[in-house]
This record gives structure tokens, C-alpha cells and sequence, in this order.
């Protein structure tokens, strides 16, 4: 399971703005629906899979990253979306510390394990300390790709 097979280029935003949580999840759903055009369905279905997923529970893991996930029934595949934010936002958080790093994951309504092996890599793998901080450094779109697959790639499943 490679991180490179579900997050393109095109699905990282280096730096946005959000005003709370409600709003980020928000530029997180018009972000995948631009990147993965139809398959994803419109914009407010997938932002209320993300709400619904969040009423269950913050997806808030700590050290100032949220890994919001939501079951999509039109994809085919997982498919994820990485966002930073320029100022970092209450995210109800597990460690009550603001969220700046969103990867938010989506899946098949059938991807049974897959979805979760995959939250728990992309949440392993957000851990590192020294990968978020490279995370925060860098500019674009293609340095956060290549840190998120290099790292995926070299770190132990």
C-alpha cells in the first residue's frame, strides 16, 4: 500500500486558509471534487461525509494534524487529499492542539480493510516529528508529494 497510489499532486494544497473546522473540511471536499472530478459525487456530498464522519468522533490525532476519512459510495478506489493550513485551527483534537496538516483519506463504501490499514499508515507515518516539520517548510505541492511518498516508502509498515 503505497501512498503514491491514492494522493496526486494535484490533490495537495500547500497553503490555504480557514477560518474553523467546518471551513476546512470544507476546502478539503472542493479539493478532492476538483481532483477527482465525478467520481467523488459534488461538493456537499462529500463535505457531509466528512461532518458525519467527525460527529462520530474528531479525527483530530494530535502534534497538529487531523486525518479526516469518509466512505464515498461513487469511488472506485482510495483516494486521499492533503491540506495545510496557513494558521492552525481548533480541530477538537485528541491533544487539544490546533490542526494545521489535514490528510484526509476517502474510500470505496466496500474497502473493508484497506481503508483502515490506510488510516493507520497516513497516521503512523504523521507521527514523525520531523516529517511534519519538513511538511510545514515546504513550499509546494510537488516537495509535499515527494516527502509524503519518499517517507511512506522507506519508512517500516
Amino acid at each position: 500500500m503505497n501512498i503514491g497510489d491514492w494522493l496526486d499532486r494535484s490533490a495537495i494544497a500547500p497553503r490555504l486558509s480557514a477560518a474553523g473546522k467546518r471551513q476546512a473540511l470544507a476546502l478539503v471536499a472542493d479539493l478532492a471534487v476538483r481532483s477527482f472530478g465525478a467520481e467523488t459525487g459534488d461538493v456537499d456530498v462529500v463535505l457531509d461525509a466528512l461532518i458525519d464522519r467527525e460527529a462520530e468522533g474528531s479525527t483530530g490525532v494530535g502534534h497538529g494534524v487531523a486525518v479526516p476519512h469518509a466512505r464515498l459510495p461513487t469511488l472506485t478506489r482510495m483516494r486521499g487529499v492533503f491540506v495545510r493550513l496557513e494558521t492552525p485551527i481548533d480541530f477538537d483534537s485528541v491533544d487539544e492542539q490546533p490542526v494545521d496538516l489535514l490528510f484526509a483519506l476517502f474510500a470505496p463504501v466496500d474497502a473493508g480493510s484497506e481503508h483502515l490499514r490506510a488510516l493507520a499508515r497516513v497516521s503512523r507515518l504523521l507521527r514523525r516529528a520531523d516529517l511534519r516539520a519538513q511538511l510545514r517548510e515546504a513550499t509546494s505541492a510537488d516537495a509535499i508529494y515527494a516527502l509524503l511518498v519518499q517517507e511512506a516508502e522507506t519508512s517500516v509498515v
